[in-house]
């Protein structure tokens, strides 16, 4: 039986209502950041739009009744002396660095108003449908009946239906993931790119090997929109360019919730000496008391799924693995399987070590089902609910699991990465992270910078509502400096140390890379490939004097994958696109250029 809904707290420091009431000041006042937003609206010259078969063209209501605005405005900002010829030559791509809670939704709401006041419409890009619904709803509740949402779940002949009226200008607004940038919005206006950090951005598993960023950019280009890329924890590379002038930078330094929120992060070496074997640090099983004890909700996130992250034979060490694939099996409890997450391959698991017999086998490493099954051990009086991919295989899953949240049916909701996209949870003051260390030493020059962002968008779960937030960081490296950011809240140290490492070993934004990947069902036969196209780049770079770097050949991260070998060779330098077309690659080698992860 679910509780009833939580008592308004004694101890909160402010009371709702003049929660509220700051919440709509912080609002209103966002008013003046996106004063130059506007201007490109009214600067920007008319595309001429291609005539529509279907005469169900409307013309959008209200318009005329914003105009003694609009030529406020531009008599305003455009108006008078060498004005015009100054916006003319802004750039048309705005960098909204807004700390989480700031209140960058409200901006690109009012940039949409702005921007259908004169006619325009947009498109709006979020990391993942599924994992924003309440920002689809934000969007849905101010523009009623004008927004479409494409996404994957939508049959064909429904995504079909969808664009053709996409196409005939039923929507103001399209809301989706990467492939949406492609609707055929008519008079685009305004792009849209919420977290534009989110690697999800990027298409890997197949060609195109399209960024959204990218071909957004690319798209105002030819249609004189207006670009905002929006984040908390901005792309480096975005942010230099905002810094080098390529976008206009438009911050919000501020939050607009009242509650404190404090990060504090726990050395696990010092719980190991003082005799702490618990995967819960002593700081943050107080802390969960305390938020249970006062009816508040809390967040466990830890970035991997399953029960253990391997299972190994204590007497002769053999650790199971994939047959298909050269990763470890994570064991499952729910159904006591192994499971591979690179192919799916599943296997019961067995009782004896398959290699030599014993039973003495050992389940090592922690997931989020182990975090869930250990908490409710310690804590058996509290409502646990799990957010992951092993429970989201429905329609609804997600929205089902948030509603449940929301409606403080758990108290405590341990996840992945999925709880960090821009979830408003009031009554959440408490947010740990089990391990920060998870993806902080992985072979690519991203790995700080992804630690960071992740780190801070979860950590911005907290103290949403009027009630303090407390962040609990467990590391076995505090001293890294993406966790002391993290710990001082402070993006721009990170940003700096972050440049610095990027400039002294001349990785993006300093240079740019293509990864070339070549797979094979033959060992043998794939390394021998990758030394002959290694040599033939090399002589062709040689004989063109070109100055870029050749970084392998190389076996891959993981090695082999559903049976086919995999090694790759890095091109490193200003422009390695020149080389490869001094090259013709053979069936079986896949070209990223300007890739997200070398892993």
């Amino acid at each position: 039986m679910a509780p009833s809904p939580s008592p308004k707290p004694k101890s909160a420091s402010v009371s709702s209502q003049r929660w509220w009431r700051r919440c709509e000041e912080r609002a209103w006042s966002l008013s003046s950041r996106f004063r130059y937003i506007g201007t490109r609206w009214l600067i920007a010259p008319s595309r001429p739009h291609r005539p529509l078969p279907s005469p169900r063209r409307r013309r959008l209501p209200g318009a005329r009744s914003k105009q003694p605005l609009l030529r406020a405005w531009r008599w305003r900002v455009v108006g008078g002396g060498g004005g015009s010829e100054k916006a003319k030559n802004e750039p048309t791509v705005f960098l909204l660095h807004g700390v989480a809670g700031s209140g960058k939704t409200e901006i690109y709401l009012r940039a949409l108003e702005q921007a259908t006041a004169v006619g325009k419409r947009a498109i709006v890009l979020v990391p993942e449908i599924a994992l924003t619904p309440q920002t689809i709803a934000r969007f849905a509740s101010r523009f009623p009946g004008r927004v479409a949402v494409l996404h994957s779940k939508l049959s064909v002949g429904e995504q079909f239906d969808e664009w053709w009226r996409i196409r005939e200008g039923a929507f103001d607004v399209v809301i989706g993931s990467r492939g949406a940038i492609f609707a055929p919005q008519p008079d685009l206006g305004l792009i849209v790119i919420d977290e534009e950090h989110e690697w999800t951005y990027k298409q890997q598993e197949q060609s195109p090997r399209y960024h959204a960023r990218d071909v957004a950019i690319s798209l105002a280009e030819l249609t004189g929109a207006v670009v905002i890329l929006g984040s908390a924890t901005p792309d480096t590379t975005s942010y230099y360019r905002s810094q080098r002038g390529d976008y206009r930078l438009l911050e919000l330094p501020e939050r607009i919730a009242t509650g404190e929120k404090r990060v504090a992060v726990v050395d696990l070496r010092e719980e190991l000496k003082a005799g702490n074997r618990s995967i819960f640090s002593r700081s943050l099983v107080e802390g969960i008391k305390q938020a249970l004890a006062a009816r508040e909700q809390v967040i466990l996130f830890l970035n991997r799924r399953g029960s253990a992250t391997f299972v190994q034979c204590r007497d002769c060490g053999h650790v199971l693995r994939c047959k298909r694939c050269d990763v470890s099996l994570t064991y499952h409890s729910a159904r006591e399987h192994l499971v591979c997450h690179q192919c799916n391959y599943r296997l019961a698991m067995p009782r004896v070590c398959p290699q030599c017999g014993s039973k003495r086998i050992k389940f090592l490493g922690t997931g989020t089902q182990k975090v869930e099954e250990e908490l409710g051990r310690a804590f058996p009086q509290a409502n646990l609910l799990r957010w992951d991919r092993d429970v989201t295989g429905g329609k609804y899953s997600h929205e089902e699991i948030l509603d449940r949240f929301l409606s403080h049916e758990a108290d405590v909701l341990i996840g992945t990465q999925m709880i960090a996209k821009g979830l408003d949870l009031p009554l959440v003051t408490l947010v740990g992270v089990i391990n920060a260390d998870v993806s902080l030493h992985l072979p690519d020059f991203r790995a700080g910078e992804r630690t960071f962002q992740v780190l801070s968008q979860v950590a911005g779960r907290a103290g949403r509502g009027p009630l303090a937030g407390q962040v609990i960081v467990q590391s076995y490296t505090p001293e890294h400096y993406a966790i002391g950011c993290v710990a001082k809240q402070d993006y721009l140290s990170f940003y700096k140390q972050e440049i610095s490492l990027r400039r002294q070993y001349q990785t993006p934004p300093f240079s740019r890379l293509a990864r070339l990947l070549y797979t094979n069902p033959n060992n043998a036969l794939c390394q021998k490939e990758a030394q002959r196209m290694h040599l033939l780049l090399k002589e062709e770079r040689d004989s063109w004097g070109m100055d870029i770097t050749l970084i392998g050949p190389s076996p891959a991260f993981i090695p082999r994958v559903r049976g086919r070998y995999r090694w790759q060779i890095i091109l490193r330098g200003d422009d390695p696109v020149r080389l490869l077309a001094k090259v013709s690659l053979p069936q079986g080698w896949v070209v990223d250029i300007d890739p997200v992860s070398l892993l």
